[in-house]
């Protein structure tokens, strides 16, 4: 496989986030955010793990920058740390963590390497959430003011945004399930979440194209592809539900204004106010789906893993997982062990899933151009003897991924670009620093970085070797 087999104008990139690497949680006026909560609150992370320090990116962006030069990587998507930015969430922006992302888009721009900004990556300023948080209609309009700013400072040398990163981890993981901040479980508000970070992203859109004319503005979903075990009536039904839950509760109101009926049948034992994420004060469902639905440039899909499921028997247990985000509509479906390779998260490894998911977006939305806006695997890395950190499983995985986009690509599925999750271990969110995702490994105590394998591999394709 050769680069060459893609578009010469393909985006190729790694990414991260803001509160999985910066670090300097206090400093420079930055408020706290429902991680900062969440991972002090004991029990909710694996190890008592904090995002205190991270990878300390934020005093060694330039290190980092020097590694992505090192491996030829042509773009870097990061996201901006909200409180960081508005220490509450609301008012003047606090210019000390303006001019951080300043310095980093600086530095990406004099070694050559275009940034791709993500403003939101679940780093709620907790200001918000004490007020509401996602399910409450203002926290929308609060994103709207954070957009501005960020786009104003930062639009005469980025010309890729990303409104929100991955609405269904926040709003189901965060305000059904509970395993991620802000660990509410509460489901009829998880949709009124879905509902309010999409509308956030609508109105969003127009005012990052005005403070940025030449603006490739975006959303990124993480998708799932979901196909069900048997052909019978019931299996069917429970791949639809998923596939429902997962993927169009995102896709439809962004790409189409609308929810999908069949979902909202689904949910309508939640009560239609809550499902609809409206407040009683008669708010106009049709105009907030005609703003979610303002038009994209490209569409950024988070691709990590599929689902074969099935109907739960009666005599069976109601499954007790996070998998599916826990959520109600999805009591009754059982996921089914296909066999497959699993990461060090337990996730099944299928590029070929990964090709499917691309060609059935591309055939329901077929006027979007697609971006894998993150990809990659959890492995239990180590330094060797050598020094060196060898991760065939990561490499196999990454080969077996960019086989599956070009294989698309050659297939007419409008993909644009691709970027490895992650640049660096980091802080894994609920799961601490216990699982690694990186190309660079990053010892945790003396925060020194070594590239490893997969990371290697990545930039002897990125420079046009066969791999």
């Amino acid at each position: 496989m050769n680069r060459d087999e893609f578009p010469s104008d393909f985006s190729w990139g790694a990414a991260t986030a803001a509160y999985q690497i910066e670090g300097a949680a206090t400093e420079d006026g930055r408020g706290p955010s429902i991680w900062d909560t969440f991972s002090h609150t004991p029990g909710k992370v694996v190890g008592g793990d904090t995002g205190d320090l991270a990878c300390d990116s934020y005093h060694r962006y330039a290190e980092d920058v020097a590694l992505l030069a090192e491996l030829g990587v042509p773009a870097y998507r990061f996201s901006v740390s909200w409180p960081r930015v508005q220490p509450t969430g609301r008012g003047r922006a606090e210019q000390r963590g303006l001019d951080y992302y300043r310095r980093v888009v600086d530095a990406l721009l004099e070694t050559g390497i275009e940034p791709w900004v993500t403003l939101y990556h679940w780093d709620l300023p907790q200001a918000l959430e004490d007020a509401g948080g996602w399910p409450v209609r203002d926290t929308a309009d609060r994103f709207v003011e954070y957009a501005g700013i960020v786009s104003q400072a930062l639009g005469d040398r980025v010309r890729h945004w990303i409104t929100l990163n991955e609405p269904w981890c926040a709003a189901m993981l965060g305000y059904a399930s509970g395993v991620h901040a802000p660990g509410r479980r509460e489901p009829a508000a998880a949709v009124a979440a879905v509902h309010h970070l999409l509308l956030g992203h609508g109105l969003s859109v127009p005012v990052i194209r005005s403070n940025v004319p030449r603006a490739a503005v975006g959303i990124t979903l993480n998708l799932f592809d979901v196909d069900a075990d048997s052909d019978s009536p019931a299996d069917l039904d429970a791949a639809r539900r998923l596939d429902g839950l997962q993927n169009r509760h995102y896709t439809e109101p962004v790409l189409r204004g609308r929810y999908p009926a069949d979902l909202l049948t689904d949910l309508a034992a939640l009560g239609p106010q809550q499902t609809l994420g409206l407040d009683g004060n008669g708010m106009d469902l049709n105009a907030d789906l005609r703003v979610i639905a303002t038009p994209v440039d490209f569409l950024g899909i988070n691709y990590y893993r599929g689902f074969r499921v099935r109907a739960r028997r009666p005599d069976e247990p109601v499954p007790h997982t996070t998998e599916t985000g826990a959520y109600p509509t999805a009591e009754d479906v059982v996921v089914v062990d296909r066999g497959l390779p699993r990461t060090d998260l337990g996730w099944e490894v299928s590029g070929a899933g990964l090709h499917r998911l691309l060609v059935q977006v591309h055939e329901a939305y077929p006027e979007v151009p697609l971006v894998i806006t993150e990809n990659g695997s959890a492995w239990d890395d180590v330094v060797g003897s050598d020094g060196a950190v060898h991760d065939p499983q990561r490499v196999d995985y990454l080969l077996d991924h960019l086989a599956a986009c070009r294989d698309a690509v050659s297939e007419g599925v409008p993909l644009r670009g691709y970027f490895a999750w992650s640049l660096l271990d980091n802080f894994e969110w609920a799961e601490g620093y216990a699982k690694r995702f990186g190309i660079i490994h990053v010892d945790f105590d003396s925060l020194q970085r070594t590239v490893k394998d997969s990371g290697r591999t990545y930039a002897a394709f990125l420079a046009g070797e066969g791999v």
